[in-house]
Order: C-alpha cells, then structure tokens, then sequence
C-alpha cells in the first residue's frame, strides 16, 4: 500500500516549487501579472486559457520553477489537482494563494497510488503536497487509503482472492483495531444461513462459503450495521454467463471491499459506534452441487425463495447477510452490493443506484454525497413493483420475469428481510472505472464509499 501519510505534510515554510491553479476565467488577468519569462513560457507550452492546459514557469535559477494548471474544477471537487500528482517532476509543492485545501489532496495522493501486485513498475518518484490546512491531513490520508483498499481488492484476480481471503482482510482489520471477527463456513451454513450455504456450495471446499463478522466499539453507543456482498467470482451458476459478462467478475465482491474500507475509517476516526460488519462471502461456481434454476430455497428469516437465475445470486446472499444484521436491532443499515446490471444501464458506471427507505437518512446521505463529491442517485423503492416478485410456489422470486425494472426489484427484493422501521440504504454500486481519468485509473474503483463515511461522520463523530 502506498504510504500516502508522505505525500502531505503541514507546510512550515519549508523549501517547495509552486503550483499555480488558475480557472479559465481568471486566466488573461493571471497571464499579464507574470513576468515576461512565465509569460513567454506559457505562451511556448501553447496555454491559451482552457482547462486542461498546463506548463512549468522558469523562475530565477535552473532548479527554481513553479507550475501551472488551468483548471476549472471548483476548490470543493477532489479532483481539482489530480492531474498533476503524477505529472510533476519528483519533489515538494505548494499551492498559490490558495485557502484550505479541502478535498483537492485526495486526488493528489490518489493520483500516485499504484496496483503492483502482478506487475514492476518503475520506484514511486514522490511528489509531496505542503498544506497549512492542518487539521484535513489526517482525515484525507485516511480516504485516500481506504479508497485504495477497495481498488486493490477489487483488482486482485478471483485466483488470488477468494472468500478465506476476504475473511482474512477482515482478520487484519480486526487485528489492527481491536475487533473480533466471527466466521460461519461451510456445511454450518446450511441451518443457519441456508441461501449463503446454496449460492457457495459449488466451490471447492478451499473456497468454501462463510459468513465474516466483525464486531466492534462500546456496546452502549448506537448499533450501526454494514454488509457488503462478496462474491469472489460469479460464474452466473448454472445460467452461466457469457464469456463477455464474466471478464470481470472478480469486481463482484466490491460491495465487500467497501465494507471492510468503511469499516476501517469508522475504526480509525474511533467514531461512537457499535459497529457491526457483515460479510457472506462466496464464489458463485458450477459443479455437480450447483444449485438450480427452480429450487425453492430457505432463508434464515423463514421466507421462501424459489431460484428463478442462478445469476442472481448476489441478493440470495445478502438477504441472510441482512436478517442477521435487523437480529441485534441496528440504529442505521448501510448495505454495499455489485448487484445488477441495470443499475449500470440506468445510470452508468459513476452514479451508484441508491434507495433508502427512511426519508431522514435519505436526506443526510444525499447531502453528504453532494458535499463530499461522491455522488450518488436515488432510486425509488416503488411498492407497485412487488407483485413482480411473486412466485406460484413460494413466497418470492429472486429474479421477475421480463427485466423491468431490474435495480429496483432486487432491492425490493432485499426490503423483505429489513424492518420497514429501520433506516436502511442499500447502494447498488459498480466498484469498477471503465475509462481512467486524473487520479483514478481503470480498473477497481470505490462508489459512495466517502458519501457514507461523511454521513457516520456527522451522526457520530
């Protein structure tokens, strides 16, 4: 993991280039108030004012030159110097005139993060970014990583990650905050969490299915619960996916990987909570045990389910992950799922389909989405749609015929194992960036993740 604790120092006047970040707006008044070598420096990189341009300024010495960069992301966007954390030649910045720095050094520590697990790359070249805005260093270092954590989870290959390996991230994390962590495997889910037991029971038994819980804080502060999903790799069963759908089914147990990423901000910042993490942790393989199309399977709140898609296993699973939770009455339930591909369909990779069934929570996420740039869409939870989920042989299908309306009848789908009193979210995410941007390269990607952590923040910090 990248120590991104020295990539953003407190700045006390030590020796540093300069960074000038410049709106469009703002350029021609800029441009004339520099002496005539950053003028004519400028002018040969071919700046012309736009977003994006961008040019180092000689100064006085070989070795003195400050920096560029056109810019029109606003101060609160985390991105707003993204482009430049692995651009700039190795050294220490600081920022011209500029106010607190706020969000805009996550995406310079983000921006020098890389995945390495499968392959050399060049020795980092660390760009480090001076800040009198004390008092974010710590928070922001902090995103920085657990967005990383995600990626690098999400990047692993199913080979390398599998569910003992999510119960030993979960481990790890214990291990550094003082939690316990519980585990339910096998055979023993059979009774207890039987949807998780029917989903895993193809895989061979090094990768046998398991419910990971961690436990954390003072019992008497309030309950919060967060399941993520975990399927280490969907095969799509025995309605097995085509070859094009399952590339990158390692990314299916992203849902978990921002779970166990919010849980360690939440540890980390000592938040007053009692934290509760639920992980059903699975690979959704074919074999001989595959169940079917068709079985009526068990659940561990006593409905009826019959399969009607081995593909739409994700909410099998959360749906014993989520009547575990409402068992200890949870304040607050935040779940995190990779689930359909409707979402995607619906609102793209960037936008994680959100429904909460509380209209204060909903109002607070949302808030948080927008204040932190993490943004997020609701979804409704439309109770005209239940009757899709009606089976003529048990209580309820997994998967409605026709495809209407796909995000929002699986997470209908998951509102009957939660209280209608209890404030639940459920965030339908991605946790996979199609097209790299500054900062945030192809590949594994955290949705929501700061949005969430900013509404515990604010509950309970």
């Amino acid at each position: 993991m990248t120590d991104f604790s020295a990539l953003l120092q407190p700045d006390r006047g030590q020796p540093a280039r300069l960074l000038h970040v410049v709106h469009p707006d703002g350029y021609d008044a800029w441009f004339a108030a520099q002496p005539a070598r950053a003028r004519t420096a400028a002018a040969a990189a071919r700046v012309t004012g736009k977003a994006g341009d961008r040019a180092l300024l000689p100064g006085d010495g070989a070795e003195d030159w400050a920096a560029l960069l056109v810019c029109d992301e606003e101060p609160s966007s985390p991105w707003r110097i993204a482009s430049l954390g692995d651009a700039l030649p190795e050294g220490s910045y600081r920022l011209v005139g500029e106010a607190p720095l706020g969000a805009a050094g996550l995406g310079w520590l983000l921006a020098q993060h890389r995945f390495t697990r499968y392959r050399k790359l060049e020795p980092a070249r660390p760009r480090v970014l001076l800040t009198g805005d004390v008092g974010s260093i710590d928070d922001t270092v902090r995103l920085a990583a657990a967005t990383a954590r995600v990626r690098d989870l999400v990047d692993t290959g199913a080979s390398d990650l599998g569910p003992a390996e999510l119960e030993a991230e979960a481990d790890a994390l214990a291990q550094a905050h003082g939690a316990t962590v519980t585990v339910t495997r096998g055979d023993a889910l059979a009774t207890g969490y039987p949807m998780i037991h029917a989903v895993g029971q193809a895989a061979s038994r090094e990768r046998a299915p398991r419910l990971i819980e961690l436990l954390w804080g003072d019992p008497a502060h309030p309950r919060v619960a967060l399941v993520g999903k975990g399927v280490c790799f969907d095969s799509g069963g025995l309605d097995i996916k085509p070859s094009a759908g399952m590339r990158l089914m390692k990314k299916d147990m992203g849902g978990a990987a921002h779970a166990l990423a919010l849980a360690g901000l939440v540890m980390q910042a000592r938040l007053k909570v009692r934290l509760h993490v639920l992980i059903p942790a699975v690979e959704n393989a074919i074999s001989g045990s595959a169940f079917r199309p068709g079985d009526v399977l068990q659940t561990r709140l006593g409905l009826t389910v019959e399969n009607t898609n081995t593909d739409a296993e994700g909410r099998l699973i959360l749906g014993d992950a989520l009547a575990r939770a409402v068992e200890d009455a949870p304040d607050l339930l935040i779940d995190f799922a990779t689930l359909t591909g409707a979402a995607r369909v619906a609102l793209g990779p960037d936008l994680p389909a959100t429904f909460v069934q509380d209209e204060t929570l909903a109002a607070e996420l949302l808030g948080a989405a927008e204040t932190v740039r993490d943004p997020l869409w609701r979804l409704p939870l439309w109770g005209g749609y239940e009757e899709m989920l009606k089976s003529d042989v048990a209580d309820l299908v997994n998967a409605p015929d026709g495809g209407f309306a796909g995000a929002i009848t699986a997470a209908l789908f998951l509102r009957r194992f939660v209280p209608a009193t209890l404030p639940w979210a459920h965030l339908d995410t991605f946790a996979w960036r199609p097209t790299a941007k500054p900062a945030r390269p192809r590949g594994g990607e955290a949705y929501g993740l700061r949005a969430a952590y900013a509404l515990l923040k604010a509950r309970f910090g």
